[in-house]
């Protein structure tokens, strides 16, 4: 018999989940997730596989690409991707966007594989610029890859992809352009085609509504045939092994038959919703949030860490604390006295700012909680701010376009 000591005492209602990852999961992904086990023979296996390969090719809006699917999370990706783009010849241009750039260089180097860093002004999105200059210094071609972070979900910043295709196309330089989609896949228009990307790259736990765990690459003919030809032997992560349609070969061993289901649902999910209605539906909550910063930034304790409007991302925003306020102890007093969990500063800006992810299965009721739950918090721990902050969202969404 259990005693009632031991069991933990219910929390009423639901905990509002704003961190930029894991996100909120829907139920009917859960419940595809929940389906029972079956043998990898049945043909039914085989049709989700391909749903989801297709279906990933719709989301990533490509023709042509190759979908490599991992039991993986992010960073076994960027694994995927570095090791699959490397040759003892070659650098990768890794540049520099913030914390998740920094984290993606430093696992490369762990692999002993050569790279090549662009320099970052923090709150500020990446430097195009920067990325042409090193292209055109590269008289012999040993950048094999530009890579770059779209949103850094440290920051909050998103950055121009269109410019980074053009600064490629302005050096005349041969090398693959490789995007991490991790943060802004499902949230933020990208086409992968129309940009020239070769090479984009993810995770399931943030707009495509999944619990962690399920790592996807999409590579194009060029990229896949770089690879076949110039990298070093891999065996995993290596793309040319996994071109078939032997299932146990395409996974490298057994599917994650559960994230597959989950992920075939939702797909459908943000299909049936129409991708600009999803793009649509987070540019206004991310500009709910904004509206509300505004706000809450009057007092001057809180602030936009992201410096240039325009890379504001619809993922996450990052608010930067005045010296002397403890943005972990904010996080505690929300997630555990008013239910709402915010993320904190990772790498150089831990202890520096809390974050607020809007992505993924989210709405205008769910975002305006979490900041009455955030104003809430701030009261408590006495942080001067702006007490018109929610007011100020809920102006936005009343006038808001649909």
């Amino acid at each position: 018999m259990i005693q009632a000591s031991s069991i933990t005492p219910r929390i009423a209602g639901i905990r509002f989940v704003h961190s930029p990852g894991p996100t909120h999961v829907p139920d009917e992904v859960m419940h595809a997730m929940q389906r029972p086990m079956t043998d990898l023979s049945d043909p039914r296996v085989a049709a989700t596989i391909a749903a989801c390969e297709q279906g990933m090719k719709r989301i990533l809006r490509t023709q042509h690409a190759n979908i490599f699917l991992y039991a993986s999370n992010g960073h076994g990706v960027w694994e995927a991707v570095s090791a699959n783009l490397a040759s003892p010849k070659h650098t990768l241009l890794i540049a520099g966007s913030g914390h998740f750039s920094d984290q993606w260089a430093l696992q490369t180097l762990g692999l002993n594989i050569s790279i090549q860093r662009t320099a970052h002004t923090e709150g500020h999105p990446i430097d195009v610029a920067a990325i042409e200059q090193a292209l055109r210094e590269d008289k012999a071609h040993k950048i094999s890859a530009v890579m770059v972070v779209h949103t850094d979900t440290a920051s909050g910043i998103t950055s121009d992809l269109a410019a980074v295709r053009r600064a490629i196309t302005a050096a005349a330089h041969p090398a693959l352009y490789v995007v991490d989609v991790v943060a802004s896949l499902a949230a933020a228009p990208f086409d992968m085609d129309a940009l020239g990307v070769d090479v984009a790259l993810g995770s399931s736990q943030k707009g495509l509504m999944l619990p962690p765990g399920l790592g996807f690459v999409a590579v194009n003919e060029r990229a896949f045939e770089w690879s076949k030809t110039h990298a070093d032997p891999r065996f995993y992560w290596d793309w040319v092994g996994r071109k078939t349609d032997n299932q146990s070969a395409k996974f490298c061993g057994t599917p994650p038959l559960a994230h597959l289901a989950g992920l075939e649902v939702s797909i459908g999910l943000l299909e049936a919703e129409g991708l600009p209605a999803v793009f649509a539906r987070h540019q206004r909550l991310a500009s709910a949030v904004h509206a509300a910063l505004g706000r809450w930034a009057t007092q001057g304790a809180v602030r936009f860490h992201c410096q240039v409007p325009a890379a504001l991302s619809a993922s996450v925003t990052a608010i930067e604390v005045a010296q002397g306020i403890d943005p972990e102890a904010l996080r505690t007093v929300a997630r555990e006295r008013f239910q709402v969990a915010m993320a904190g500063g990772l790498g150089p800006l831990a202890g520096r700012v809390f974050r607020i992810g809007h992505l993924g299965d989210m709405n205008e009721p769910m975002i305006l909680g979490a900041l009455a739950g955030i104003e809430a918090a701030m009261l408590v721990q006495k942080i001067p701010f702006g007490t018109d902050g929610v007011a100020a969202a809920v102006a936005y969404l009343a006038n808001a376009t649909w």
